[in-house]
């Protein structure tokens, strides 16, 4: 495609370095996704970076912004659009739908799909696929189709594909994305689940969908008819906020004012490395706690006594006129080593401090270390089983999603 033999030195350097990297860590296992990455110039696809940022493995580099500086468009992070290739099973020879232009991943689709696939991506903003376009011309990668659409529908006229590839967040799952699916298709989106993005690579099976792989990732979210805001609740001036992303509280103005009262703490003694994931443990929550939210604090503002684990997303649950949050202390001579707990405001904050404490000790007890939960989609108009306790039915428009730990 690109002639790389025009390609500045360092920043071929920096694709091999990064490509590695990638397949070092076992984000990249397969060949096909190994040299689509090694192939394509990223830095010629995010112009407004330089070098060193384009090709930073975890370094998202934003292309658009909205008048209050909020991202609506970006080229994603690499290890996240390696990690959805291989979650895809993308193959030479396949038709594949890129849900969300940039022009970068689509072109990493069509070195993998070769010249016997096609590769089509939709955006429903025209400045975004006026930027693909460009891109992707100037790179010759002329095959790919750009259009511009609004994705809740798909895009038929090029269907079925053997891959979806969704690249922005998604509260729900449109009928379009399965009905454009061939037999044996995969649906590869960025879903939320009761606030919580994760890369779910769907296939289908008996009328429903089934996830083969899930992984954390975040997302620009959707935009046009599939958007869904997430509801704010401000605590202690704008310092301290709570977002809700299923369900709303209609009482939720008795939390006004409950961060003045004392703060509770219940300790787990559960332990943890800084470096060490636990994604599950968050997923957990979110499905095992009625009222769950994601807390987070303005780090330049005064957060008075809230000290959460994760200052942007901090698991959270609110019951009435009380509120906790998952939070760690350190509790050995090694830095690098915390102890989960809970922290709670309010009439009730006791008790919601060691409900939330309990369930990181069964979490630990019984599902640390393992895959996370069994997820699967069903049309909302089709017989849901309803999963045993802890797991949770999520009831979006289109689409009822299945939480069921094992």
């Amino acid at each position: 495609m690109t002639d790389l033999a025009a390609d500045p030195p360092r920043a071929e350097e920096l694709r091999r370095q990064l490509v590695d990297g990638l397949v070092d860590e076992g984000t990249i296992v397969s060949k096909g996704v190994e040299t689509a990455l090694r192939a394509v110039p990223r830095h010629l696809f995010a112009p407004e970076a330089a070098l060193e940022e384009a090709y930073d493995a975890r370094n998202a580099v934003v292309t658009k912004r909205d008048e209050h500086g909020v991202a609506l468009s970006s080229v994603s992070a690499a290890h996240i659009q390696a990690m959805m290739l291989e979650q895809s099973g993308l193959a030479e020879g396949m038709r594949a739908l890129e849900i969300g232009s940039g022009g970068y991943n689509a072109a990493l689709m069509a070195e993998v799909t070769g010249a016997s696939g096609h590769v089509t991506s939709v955006d429903i903003d025209a400045d975004v696929v006026a930027r693909a376009r460009g891109l992707l011309a100037r790179t010759g990668y002329t095959a790919v189709r750009v259009e511009q659409a609004d994705a809740e529908n798909g895009y038929a006229p090029s269907a079925p594909y053997d891959a979806v590839i969704v690249t922005v967040g998604a509260w729900d799952l449109p009928p379009a994305w399965t009905e454009q699916l061939t037999a044996g298709g995969t649906l590869t989106v960025p879903l939320r689940l009761n606030g919580l993005t994760r890369s779910v690579a769907f296939e289908r099976v008996d009328g429903h969908l089934a996830a083969r792989s899930v992984k954390v990732c975040g997302f620009v979210p959707m935009q046009g008819a599939g958007a869904h805001p997430e509801r704010l609740l401000q605590l202690r001036g704008t310092h301290v906020a709570l977002r809700f992303d299923e369900h709303w509280f209609p009482d939720a103005d008795r939390l006004q004012g409950v961060l003045d009262g004392e703060r509770v703490e219940a300790w787990t003694g559960v332990r943890i490395g800084s470096a060490v994931p636990f994604d599950t443990l968050q997923l957990w929550l979110a499905t095992a706690l009625d009222g769950f939210g994601l807390l987070s604090v303005d780090p330049e503002g005064d957060p008075g006594p809230v000290a959460p684990l994760n200052t942007k997303a901090c698991p959270a649950v609110v019951d009435e006129a009380s509120l906790a949050y998952l939070a760690v202390r350190r509790v050995s001579d090694d830095p690098a080593e915390f102890e989960f707990g809970a922290h709670a405001f309010g009439p009730q904050g006791r008790e919601l401090a060691h409900r939330v404490a309990d369930l990181v000790r069964r979490w630990d007890r019984e599902y640390r270390g393992g895959p996370g939960p069994r997820i699967t989609a069903f049309p909302a108009d089709a017989a849901v089983p309803v999963p045993p306790p802890p797991g949770r039915v999520l009831a979006k428009r289109h689409a009822r999603i299945v939480l069921t730990w094992p």
